[in-house]
């Protein structure tokens, strides 16, 4: 019995139907890249349910698992591509719900029964996370090859301070105290701490950039601007990554597997599994994290500001840039 009940048929086809959910991915300000991985599994579904003479609108529960054994057996994807595939398809189908077109989602049992791994990520402090992870001298050898101070500042504050591409690029020159070597993030409801620390190594880059920023001409307070002096955004964040990742053989543009991809996310990964190697306390990792606190211990106990700054610089890896 099928799982997704069609409510009424579309007058619009599998193609037209993935360019309307990719358009409405655009109107919930989704970025290019995470609509760009949305699309993917989305053409390869398409393409199998055709070849069995069935659509998104009436394929079943059966379909879908039929699905997961191609994309396992046949496509050899990891066990993290296949739960990153299963994540965008019921997206997709929770658009078709909203519009309308089906009842349910088959997409949800079949990730409950197979991918239940996906439920309880590990944020860097388990062994089994998903997103790749580089030796400090990789990191090394990366932030080192970069000539342009622009793109070495912002590669080396990511690994140093393991914030998200969103704040780095919403940091403003205020923000930063200079003295301390400390930024004061924007408010965001992902962060419970704001208060991030940097090294001197950091600091020597960032005042090399800064140099090269004021024969810019920047039109605003941002840290971090392009060559017209505006404020650069996240897909430039993630272009700018990529390319120099790529260029030393960290980033494989052409694989369909995590593992083989270095996205600016891959930072805050780095930063976090280097400080608890070195053993940071996992108090001081989730509070530079900016990691809301659950246990009630965790609530109560207050992490001095000193302390939390020298434990930073005693443990932040050093890469000799």
């Amino acid at each position: 019995m099928p799982h997704a009940v069609v409510l009424r048929r579309s007058q619009k086809d599998d193609s037209t139907l993935i360019t309307d959910f990719l358009r409405d991915c655009e109107l919930r300000l989704m970025t290019k890249e995470s609509i760009r991985r949305y699309k993917s599994p989305l053409l390869m579904l398409h393409e199998f349910l055709k070849r069995k003479s069935t659509s998104f609108e009436t394929a079943d529960r059966e379909d879908i698992i039929a699905f997961l054994s191609f994309l396992k057996d046949r496509q050899k994807c990891s066990v993290k591509t296949i739960g990153n595939y299963f994540s965008a398809l019921s997206s997709f189908y929770e658009y078709l719900i909203f519009k309308g077109l089906v009842r349910g989602n088959p997409i949800l049992p079949v990730r409950k029964r197979y991918l239940k791994q996906y439920k309880k990520p590990s944020y860097g402090f388990g062994n089994n996370s998903p997103r790749k992870l580089i030796k400090i001298e990789e990191m090394e050898t990366l932030i080192s090859s970069i000539l342009d101070f622009r793109d070495k500042a912002m590669l080396l504050l990511l690994a140093k301070t393991g914030i998200r591409r969103e704040e780095l690029v919403n940091i403003d020159m205020s923000d930063i105290d200079w003295r301390e070597l400390s930024i004061m993030l924007k408010p965001r409801a992902k962060r419970s701490n704001r208060l991030v620390f940097f090294d001197d190594e950091t600091a020597r880059i960032l005042k090399k950039w800064l140099h090269t920023r004021e024969m810019i001409g920047a039109k605003d307070d941002a840290l971090f601007i392009g060559t017209w002096g505006g404020r650069i955004n996240g897909n430039d964040v993630y272009d700018t990554v990529v390319k120099h990742a790529t260029r030393v053989g960290l980033h494989n543009p052409n694989s369909s597997k995590e593992e083989d991809h270095f996205s600016p996310h891959c930072f805050r990964h780095w930063f976090t599994t280097y400080l608890r190697k070195a053993k940071m306390q996992k108090e001081f990792i989730q509070e530079l994290r900016g990691d809301k606190r659950k246990e009630a211990i965790d609530i109560y106990d207050h992490i001095d500001r000193e302390e939390l700054r020298l434990a930073y610089l005693a443990f932040i890896p050093q890469l000799g840039v």
